[in-house]
């Protein structure tokens, strides 16, 4: 037994907040997760900054795997510079062995700094989940083979092909991901504590899953959201964006549905995957000694106010689950201190008793965790998409400013404890005007606290808003 935890992070991709039934979602099967939620605390005020790429997946890791914000972490995150120290270095500083497999969004040279072992390790950002192209670890970092995929008919048989060394035709990528971390619970018997960083592909699209969780769900049971709309009501800058084009326009009730049931098979699959990980660590009495850590990457609209991705900040697409298991932690408890994914390497920091790099910008939440202190650690909340769209959440509220062509576009507003699906803009309603005014004040100071106005995507966006 060592005397630090070991650390075990599932990272789930495209899950939204509200897709655990232990959490309030009774439409969905996730008997593991809700073991979870049981066993450990909740944050269900948890969120992204949303990000400056339309893959929004790739700021939030960088984002979460170096604990910087926004506009202070390399562009979009495609590269972890040396500089900022990764979560997986600190880690191994002191004295863990740090293992990762799954999706890594953020470049290659950076995987091996943050890890000294892995396998089954996909440097992209989506794929067929039946076919992924993977690469096992290679201490030296060169990471350069790419497979033959396929022929592409319409260019003179030009081979197709995929970055990676192997393939496991046929396995789903949930179900190579946890065989991988299985293997590695299975085979480990050194004395330093491990971290396993299991980085999913699931529930992104394309949403395929073994035809046994798809027949969990009736078609016809499934519930329109509230929030439900044939088209997003004005431009909000990026209406083609890939993931919008995953169905048709004007949205159905049909076509939304049929989304709807793919995506919770995709979870309730992705939660049987990450339930035989958690038997491997109970058979092999890991279990108790291990803090457990549940996040998803970001949120996903599939149908609400006419959407069907993550390119915007709606509660539905900045708002992920974050759930902290383990010693010391107390069982099933929730709290909504507002937080952000980037804060959860302070905090796991905090929680095992080892410095925080001065690269560093998130908040240690260990003693919410611990203590279950409900407080605010962040009194208000600062998002952006790319050049389009900022937004602020304080006090219940949140404000949404819209820069499309030429000149600041739209503003929004949302009482979020009367309205916490963002259907009535009070903005132009009489009465408004004190609160729009704070939070525009709130929203200037975040700004120039994240130095948003000196980015690339903040001095389009601010030069137009002040026009």
């Amino acid at each position: 037994m060592t005397s630090r935890p070991n650390i075990v992070f599932l990272f789930t991709d495209d899950q939204r907040f509200d897709t655990i039934n232990a959490l309030g979602n009774k439409s969905i099967i996730t008997p593991h997760m809700d073991s979870l939620v049981k066993e450990g605390i909740s944050f269900t005020q948890a969120h992204i900054p949303c990000g400056t790429s339309g893959a929004i997946c790739m700021p939030s890791r960088a984002m979460l795997l170096t604990g910087r914000s926004l506009f202070h972490i390399s562009g979009a995150g495609e590269i972890i510079p040396e500089i900022h120290i990764t979560l997986g270095e600190t880690l191994r500083k002191n004295g863990y062995n740090c293992f990762g497999t799954g999706k890594w969004h953020n470049g290659p040279d950076s995987f091996n700094r943050c890890f000294n072992d892995g396998a089954e390790i996909f440097f992209g950002g989506m794929t067929d989940h039946w076919n992924v192209p993977a690469f096992n670890y290679d201490p030296s970092g060169n990471y350069n083979s790419y497979l033959p995929i396929s022929v592409n008919p319409m260019l003179s048989n030009k081979i197709l092909k995929r970055f990676g060394d192997h393939i496991h035709a046929g396995k789903h990528s949930s179900n190579m991901i946890s065989d991988t971390a299985i293997k590695y619970i299975e085979n480990y018997d050194q004395s330093k504590p491990f971290f396993m960083y299991l980085s999913y592909l699931a529930p992104h699209d394309p949403r395929t899953m073994p035809k046994k969780y798809l027949d969990m769900y009736d078609i016809n049971s499934i519930e329109i959201p509230q929030n439900f709309m044939e088209e997003h009501p004005f431009d909000n800058g990026d209406l083609r964006v890939r993931d919008e084009n995953l169905a048709p326009f004007p949205r159905t009730k049909g076509i939304v549905r049929q989304h709807i049931r793919d995506y919770y098979a995709m979870i309730t699959h992705l939660d049987a995957q990450i339930g035989r990980v958690i038997n491997a660590l109970k058979e092999n009495e890991f279990y108790e000694n291990t803090i457990i850590i549940l996040a998803g990457d970001n949120g996903l609209a599939i149908g609400q106010h006419g959407l069907f991705g993550k390119q915007n900040c709606y509660e539905h697409s900045i708002r992920v689950p974050l759930i902290f298991k383990g010693p010391h932690i107390p069982k099933n408890k929730r709290t909504d201190s507002q937080i952000f994914l980037y804060d959860i390497y302070p905090s796991i920091c905090g929680l095992i008793d080892i410095p925080i790099p001065e690269t560093v910008e998130g908040i240690d939440y260990s003693d919410i965790i611990k203590n279950m202190e409900d407080r605010q650690l962040r009194k208000s909340l600062y998002f952006a998409y790319i050049n389009k769209q900022r937004a602020v959440k304080k006090k219940g509220f949140k404000l949404v400013e819209y820069c499309v062509g030429l000149k600041h576009s739209m503003t929004q507003l949302f009482d979020l404890k009367k309205d916490p699906l963002e259907l009535n803009n009070l903005a132009n309603e009489g009465g408004s005007e004190d609160i729009i005014t704070e939070l525009r004040t709130e929203m200037f100071q975040l700004r120039d606290d994240w130095d948003d106005k000196k980015s690339p995507w903040g001095k389009k966006f601010w030069r137009r808003f002040e026009k």
